[in-house]
């Protein structure tokens, strides 16, 4: 299977522990067969879209093309990022407003509500690491902002299925439970999962 790894942290100074996360996965998939190709948001060049005809309309720059090409090749997506604010961070959600645009990920279809779902046949991963227990930010905060990214944009681009992971007290150190976390994601690798 081809795997597109994101990694949606956009902290490129020390190694954190979504790196230590993704590379279980890559490794593990690797190993089982697949193929697998890494995005690292922080370091793409992108421009904010400032308006709805560059977001309709303006082409795609380079480093933006060269992730659709990438989508296009992955049967599979893993989307790894830190919670900010009780959201996604914002650089990955400008990667994703300029990756997920009308023509590419979703078109128009004359006399219809809903849009062609344009990246049907993809499936996708979430790993979201936060310093809270994962607990609570699913049942006191509801998850709000993962269950908006799960179906305001990426069942809206047609992927499924659409799993997620959520991996808390990431900041405590606590070593059981990290190697507990990377087991995890290797397994997740190795399933292509």
């Amino acid at each position: 299977m081809n795997i597109l790894i994101v990694n949606g942290n956009p902290d490129r100074g020390e190694p954190r522990f979504s790196d230590a996360l993704i590379d279980a996965y890559a490794t593990a998939a690797a190993a089982a067969g697949h193929m697998v190709e890494t995005l690292n948001v922080a370091e793409l060049d992108f421009p904010l879209l400032r308006s709805k005809e560059s977001w309709e309309k303006a082409a795609p720059c380079p480093d933006i093309a060269a992730a659709q090409a990438a989508l296009q090749r992955a049967q599979h997506m893993l989307l790894v990022y830190p919670l900010w604010l009780g959201d996604v961070p914002a650089l990955l959600k400008a990667f994703l407003e300029q990756l997920l645009r009308p023509g590419f990920a979703f078109a128009a279809i004359d006399g219809k509500g809903f849009p062609q779902r344009k990246l049907r046949g993809k499936s996708v991963r979430i790993v979201v690491t936060m310093g809270m227990p994962a607990v609570i930010y699913r049942w006191y905060f509801g998850a709000h902002s993962l269950k908006s990214l799960e179906r305001n944009i990426l069942a809206f681009c047609g992927f499924g299925p659409i799993r997620d992971t959520l991996i808390g007290n990431v900041e405590s150190g606590d070593p059981r439970k990290r190697m507990k976390a990377l087991r995890l994601l290797a397994q997740l690798g190795r399933d292509a999962r």
